[in-house]
């Protein structure tokens, strides 16, 4: 706020004025030709009246001195004239009306200069109508009067140099033209003398008066100003100044400062200012640590800003930002402190608000990443200290992208919310939990000494989470897998302790889930087993390491005739020999890779088909990341038209995996495959959710029964029995063919056909073999597999 008026430049005071500038001949540098316009009118308006007044005093002595002596027609004409000039002159430049102007231009001061030549005119016409009447003597008289009006003119209108040098020069002129012409030449040099050092001290002191009060108008400018400002700053409506003096007591209270207080301002005047700011909490002498740090800083009279201390008026806590400097006198004495303040309640309200959204989850109300990370550093750094475990749990729900591809976002996030209240209930103070994104959370244990208590702090939150949720009218079964680490040991860091917590996860996901597993170093091992595979199987399309091999699927009659094979990808790697696609596929969905590799299978396999029987076909599995790619279709057709296989004799199998991830779109690629006539199977039915919406919305011509059913069938358990009738009769009454898998002896052979299976595929009629054995089976002269 000082700033702005320190840089205006109407408030610089020129360090010198020039004669030129004085007389209005030039513009002053540095400085406004209107500020000393309007200090030249001010002053001839207050000097109007004793100017006239001194004119006609002046007037009547000199009529008096020559009332004897000059003609009567001389002294009425002359004091006449007189007369009426001044009393205009009192019209026109006494009245208000004539001054009631914001500024001044070079024709006021113009028409001040020539009202003064008349004046000094007039006043030498008295030594031509007056002073060639008498003596010598009475010339001296008049000049004596006259020269009172000059010393009046030098003295009284200092701030008008130009109108008082007209009037000396004039009548210094004039008054030695009189000496002349009675004989007075010493005279008339004294009088022209005379005449040059009263304007030369009417200049001087002009400079010095004219500089005097544009120092005052700086000075009352600035006053002004700075009253503005000030009115403007409180009237603002967030800040208000306050003060006090030497007893640190309110002093000059503002309404602002008042108001803030909810006082009046003569109730506040002479109060300890810590009295006022401390409000409920002064009587209990319970203040808090910025009161104390406020009490210092006065104490001790230093200067503070952006102090933020905590006010409670009538149960009502507020929050202010004071800010203040000492103030001293001319003799460096202590007067106390003058400062401005501010309500920021709504600003700490609304950074709390921000700090809290930037450490809490928004959707469940628990501690986020950023929270979880800095205790779990903290507890790290405790074990380190104190020479103990601390330890770290990375939980996953099972099934619950399911739950949100099925039911929606909004049910997916209500059914966190409710996870998120029953981890809360199962923590101590011993533990933290939160949530790290998705459908992870994550519990920090602080101290971990005890080997079980992680263990049962698992098992805990496993039977938590499983049991069933009520959301919406839906109720649902999800289920919890945990990985849990120990720090130090198992990582001295927060990124290696939550690294070695996730492999643990990583390994409870993989055996099933709804487990705990606690990170062992052969973790790490296997991860880092599976970062070498995943930079293998980059390559491995490149460096042709992958094949494909058939196996063999036969009608369930007892011909056993060769209907068909199944393409099964193989991996033949020089690091890591034959890979089994259990191993592999797996890597390869996880990097994305599949979609490539599943290219590869299907178009081999629809080429190598083409060199079968036209009977035969080829089945070729899916996977669900090609299934949801954008060009999955084209692919097919392209790998049809490529090979020249007939649509009718390839059959692309699924699983039920398919329609949980996005089941509409999944149809809907379906129902465009199965249009270009291509055959659809639904592999491994009955070992997933086996939903009957599945064959609803999509018409399957073939089911396939896993191979756990048709072991179990073999030795008699009545599930596995039931199981299969069912999924039989079910097929039948849709038109659907039934394949069994995993058919290995001839006990599991006579029951599968007694069931009533149409197609059987198993090592009993063959291990998956490579292309050019598949051709020998056509060789028989009844296509027969034995």
């Amino acid at each position: 706020m000082w700033g702005v008026i320190k840089k205006d430049a109407s408030f610089e005071l020129p360090s010198d004025l020039s004669y030129k500038a004085l007389l209005g001949l030039a513009d002053p540098v540095g400085l406004d030709g209107d500020v000393i316009r309007n200090i030249q009118a001010r002053s001839i308006q207050q000097r109007t009246t004793l100017r006239v007044a001194l004119n006609l005093f002046f007037a009547i002595m000199a009529l008096v001195l020559y009332r004897e002596i000059a003609p009567a027609w001389a002294l009425a004409s002359w004091g006449l004239l007189f007369c009426v000039f001044h009393l205009g002159s009192f019209y026109q430049f006494g009245a208000k009306w004539a001054w009631d102007r914001p500024q001044y231009n070079r024709e006021d001061v113009k028409r001040l200069n020539t009202h003064s030549g008349i004046t000094a005119t007039m006043w030498g016409s008295a030594f031509v109508l007056l002073g060639a009447s008498g003596t010598i003597m009475e010339m001296l008289g008049l000049w004596s009067i006259v020269l009172g009006m000059m010393v009046y003119s030098s003295l009284l209108l200092p701030t008008a140099p130009m109108a008082a040098t007209i009037f000396i020069g004039v009548t210094s002129f004039c008054a030695s033209l009189g000496f002349v012409y009675h004989g007075g030449y010493y005279l008339a040099v004294a009088s022209c003398g005379i005449g040059a050092l009263l304007i030369f001290a009417c200049l001087r002191s002009a400079r010095a008066q004219i500089l005097f009060e544009v120092a005052n108008s700086i000075v009352q400018e600035k006053s002004e100003t700075v009253s503005l400002l000030l009115r403007e700053f409180e009237d603002s409506g967030a800040d208000w100044l306050w003060q006090t003096d030497v007893s640190r007591c309110a002093t000059h209270v503002s309404p602002r400062f008042a108001y803030a207080l909810g006082e009046e301002a003569k109730a506040v005047e002479g109060q300890p200012l810590l009295k006022l700011i401390a409000g409920d909490a002064w009587e209990g002498g319970k203040y808090p640590a910025e009161l104390h740090e406020l009490a210092n800083r006065l104490k001790r009279r230093e200067s503070f800003s952006n102090l933020i201390v905590p006010v409670t008026f009538k149960g009502v806590q507020r929050w202010w930002e004071l800010s203040a400097s000492p103030r001293h006198s001319e003799d460096g004495g202590f007067l106390g402190f003058r400062g401005v303040g501010s309500d920021v309640t709504e600003q700490r309200e609304s950074a709390n608000k921000i700090s809290h959204l930037a450490r809490f989850d928004t959707l469940t109300g628990l501690p986020n990443r950023l929270q979880l990370t800095e205790t779990l550093a903290g507890a790290l750094q405790e074990a380190e200290k104190w020479r103990r475990r601390c330890g770290f749990l990375m939980i996953d729900l099972d099934r619950f992208k399911a739950v949100n591809d099925t039911l929606g976002h909004p049910v997916g996030d209500r059914l966190l919310a409710q996870v998120a209240r029953r981890l809360q209930l199962i923590m101590t103070e011993n533990e933290l939990c939160g949530r790290l994104g998705g459908d992870e959370f994550a519990v920090v244990i602080k101290d971990a000494n005890d080997s079980k208590y992680v263990a049962t702090l698992a098992r805990r939150i496993i039977d938590s989470l499983s049991r069933p949720y009520d959301v919406d009218q839906n109720t649902l079964f999800i289920g919890a897998s945990i990985g849990s680490a120990l720090g130090p040991a198992d990582g001295r860091t927060v990124e290696l302790l939550m690294r070695s917590a996730d492999l643990a996860l990583y390994r409870s996901k993989d055996q099933g889930g709804n487990t705990h597993h606690n990170y062992q170093h052969k973790l790490h091992a296997n991860a880092e087993e599976r970062r070498l595979m995943e930079f293998e199987l980059r390559a491995a399309l490149e460096r042709e390491q992958f094949h494909v091999e058939y196996q063999p699927v036969v009608n369930a009659s007892g011909a056993n005739e060769l209907v068909g094979f199944e393409a099964l990808l193989r991996w033949n790697n020089p690091k890591f020999g034959n890979v089994s696609p259990a191993k592999f596929i797996p890597v390869a969905e996880d990097a994305r890779l599949i979609v490539g590799i599943g290219d590869f299978i299907l178009r081999r396999a629809c080429k190598d088909a083409m060199s079968w029987p036209e009977s035969s076909r080829v089945a070729v599995n899916i996977s669900v990341d090609q299934l949801t790619s954008t060009n999955f279709v084209e692919t097919v057709v392209s790998a049809l038209h490529d090979s020249g296989l007939p649509a009718w004799r390839l059959e692309l199998e699924v699983t039920e995996s398919i329609f949980l991830r996005d089941g509409t779109l999944a149809v809907q690629v379906l129902d465009r495959i199965r249009g270009l006539g291509i055959k659809l199977s639904l592999d491994d039915f009955g070992t997933g959710y086996s939903s009957l919406g599945y064959l609803r919305n999509v018409r399957f011509d073939t089911i396939k029964v896993d191979r756990s059913f048709v072991q179990g069938a073999a030795k008699n358990k009545a599930e596995s029995l039931a199981i299969i009738r069912a999924v039989v009769a079910l097929a039948d009454s849709l038109n659907i063919a039934t394949t069994a898998e995993g058919v290995e002896t001839e006990s599991e052979l006579a029951m599968i056909q007694q069931l009533g299976c149409k197609k059987i595929q198993g090592y009993y009629f063959g291990r998956p073999m490579i292309f050019a054995d598949s051709l020998e089976l056509f060789k028989g002269p009844h296509r027969q597999v034995a």
